[in-house]
């Protein structure tokens, strides 16, 4: 394979392939875009020809805007001798099926979050992926823009004094009654949406030892999942970090860490769009300052990322660990209340 020319494919035209994944892989001379794949009745239960009419339209204005080919089913892209590397930006309950098949076809895979709905699948993944010494990459984006870096420094300059509380929330307003998020078949329910933003930053705050403290998931009439949550997280030092997650929510993307001296707050910490330029809030002695924060593409910088997997044997190895613990404690919250029911 040349290391400098990655062959790259994508399973499903989804809207996040066409609005973000493909602009940010333009950007990224290592990879070249070779085409898209619809499903074949066969492939997708339920979905009759004019579903599929409706995915051919969709994933022929991808190949007018951005070259390469349709491929007529998911199969026919994962067996293609064309393609290195395959993006799944599918609803969460089937990245299971389709990402082992692509593993076990030689392909390393960019799945979008959350990589699975179990630690069990997402495990046997990356134990296929190890054996096989290919890349996956769990496309939780946020995790790489610049902002974060820019945060943590101010953090670690003092500025607000000594850490005593992390918190964080991200929610949206309830989205048309088909979207997958509130379909439990397909893998919905905002802890696995919306929470694992709030739980994935919670551990990078808190490091390799965080661990889920306590864990709230609310369900509202006609719905079978979870529609809004809440947690604790903390570490072996004993800082906290509150999550609250939620998708009938008014909208949040906040992130508050209280200090000894004083406050830091920003508004777009899991969301901030290319050219957007985040800001953060300085609060002391009761007087507040804004700091601009870097702009960035995270996208195409999670993208890099899953370049240097793919490249990169250690990087590889170490992206493994950081999509098992997120799964641990994304398995853990679902599990809180039986686990401590149970003591």
């Amino acid at each position: 394979m040349d290391k400098k020319n990655i062959c790259i494919g994508i399973i499903c035209p989804s809207e996040i392939a066409l609005r973000r994944f493909l602009p940010s892989l333009e950007k990224l001379p290592q990879f070249k875009f070779v085409g898209v794949a619809i499903a074949n009745t066969s492939e997708w239960e339920g979905a009759n020809d004019d579903i599929i009419t409706t995915e051919k339209n969709k994933a022929q204005n991808i190949v007018q805007q951005f070259g390469g080919k349709l491929f007529d089913s998911y199969n026919s892209i994962i067996n293609s001798k064309e393609i290195d590397a395959l993006y799944l930006p599918l609803p969460p309950a089937l990245h299971f099926k389709w990402a082992k098949l692509a593993l076990l076809a030689g392909k390393h895979v960019l799945i979008e979050k959350p990589a699975t709905i179990s630690f069990n699948q997402t495990k046997e993944l990356l134990n296929i992926a190890n054996d096989n010494q290919l890349a996956v990459h769990e496309n939780y984006m946020f995790a790489y823009h610049k902002q974060l870096s820019a945060i943590n420094k101010i953090i670690d300059r003092g500025m607000i004094g000594d850490i005593r509380l992390y918190r964080m929330a991200f929610g949206f307003p309830r989205r048309a009654p088909n979207d997958f998020r509130y379909n439990k078949e397909l893998g919905g329910g905002a802890l696995l949406d919306c929470g694992g933003y709030t739980i994935k930053y919670a551990s990078m705050l808190l490091g390799e030892t965080a661990k889920i403290g306590f864990a709230n998931l609310n369900k509202i009439d006609d719905f079978e999942v979870d529609v809004y949550g809440s947690g604790v997280l903390y570490n072996d030092n004993g800082d906290t970090s509150q999550i609250s997650f939620g998708m009938d929510n008014a909208y949040k993307c906040e992130l508050e860490v209280w200090g000894s001296k004083g406050t830091l707050s920003t508004a777009r910490v899991f969301t901030a769009p290319v050219g957007f330029v985040p800001e953060a809030k300085i609060t002391v002695n009761n007087e507040s300052h804004s700091i601009k924060l870097p702009e960035d593409d995270a996208f195409m910088n999670s993208i890099e990322v899953f370049y240097n997997c793919i490249t990169n044997e250690t990087s590889r190895i170490e992206n493994y660990k950081l999509i098992e613990r997120q799964a641990i404690l994304v398995d853990t919250f679902i599990n809180y209340k039986n686990e401590n029911n149970a003591k």
